[in-house]
Formats: C-alpha cells, structure tokens, sequence
C-alpha cells in the first residue's frame, strides 16, 4: 500500500525545499506545530525513502505518477528540481528485504529511532536475521 502524504509531510517538505538547512525547531515556529512532531514526520519521509538526503533530495520515482505531480523544469543542470507535493500524491513502497511492492498493510519494524518497512512477516524476519550484528550494534549506540 502507498504511504499516503498528509498535509504536514507536505509542508515539512516545501519548508525544506525553500532551505534544506532549516532546523526543526525553524520548520515547527514555522509551520506552528511541536518540534517533537516535525522530527517524527521528517523521521517517516526519511525511513519511507521520499527523502533521501538532508538537502532534501525527493526521490520523484517513489512517488505515483497516477497522482496530480507537478515538477518545475530546471534551467541549469546541476540544480535539484521541486517537487510540488499534494495530499492526493503518494509514495510507492517497496520491501526493504526484496524490493518487491508493499501491499495493504507493511510489517514495520522498529530500532534505534530507524523504520524498515517489508511486504511480509517473512521478510522481517529474514532482514532481521541477515543484519542481526548491525542491528544490535546500532541499538547498543543509541
């Protein structure tokens, strides 16, 4: 199932588009929402893949296309081009194990302050199975 953008993903997104620098607590005076609350929603934009990097990077391949989705044309190659975002735009997702589609409903799975989504519980497990070091190692860091 696409993860279905709400209307403070999309603000927290053009926010950062106008500054990628922007800290939290600027995007939440900003946009008169707790900063506890902006963090999470950048957190899930991050762990869904829409945002691949701070400077916001948008991953418009991610995004379905089915869906009203307007990108501004770029005059010089080296810019990163916005992305107007709106509620009736999603986000395709795909198995963090086997890259295959997420349907209905994901198996999330939950560590230190990281979310890895999966098409089945099957997935999860062998994920879990494969990176079981690296996983520990980041929960004893946190």
């Amino acid at each position: 199932m696409p993860y279905s953008l709400s209307k403070l993903d999309i603000a927290i997104v053009n926010s950062l588009q106008e500054d990628g620098r922007k800290s939290f607590r600027q995007i939440s005076r900003e946009l008169k929402i707790s900063t506890p609350t902006i963090k999470f929603h950048y957190q899930r934009l991050v762990n869904i893949g829409l945002i691949k990097s701070i400077s916001p990077i948008i991953d418009t391949n991610k995004l379905d296309y089915d869906s009203k989705l307007k990108i501004e044309k770029c005059h010089c190659e080296t810019k990163v081009p916005n992305v107007n975002l709106s509620t009736d735009v999603s986000v395709k997702m795909i198995c963090d194990y086997c890259d295959g589609p997420i349907g209905v409903k994901p198996s999330i799975f939950k560590f230190a302050k990281i979310e890895r989504f999966f098409c089945c519980t099957s997935c999860k497990s062998l994920y879990k199975e494969k990176y079981k070091g690296r996983i520990e190692s980041l929960i004893r860091k946190s």
